[in-house]
């Protein structure tokens, strides 16, 4: 049971640490944390992958 625990502890501070690369390339930080609860380390490489978005125009 302790394992299963730490599994779930690390895959949500995985979301939590992809939500904040996430919103250091100018995307949308919610939208990548609840990807990466069902991407896990897909959505880490996803992010790393793409590019920086440019800052919306005010």
């Amino acid at each position: 049971m302790h394992d299963q625990a730490q599994f779930y502890v690390g895959w949500g501070t995985l979301s939590l640490i992809n939500a904040g690369l996430a919103q250091s390339k100018n995307r949308s930080g919610l939208l990548w944390w609840a990807a990466s609860l069902f991407l896990g380390p897909l959505a880490t490489l996803l992010i790393v992958i793409l590019d920086k978005e440019p800052p919306p125009a005010v």
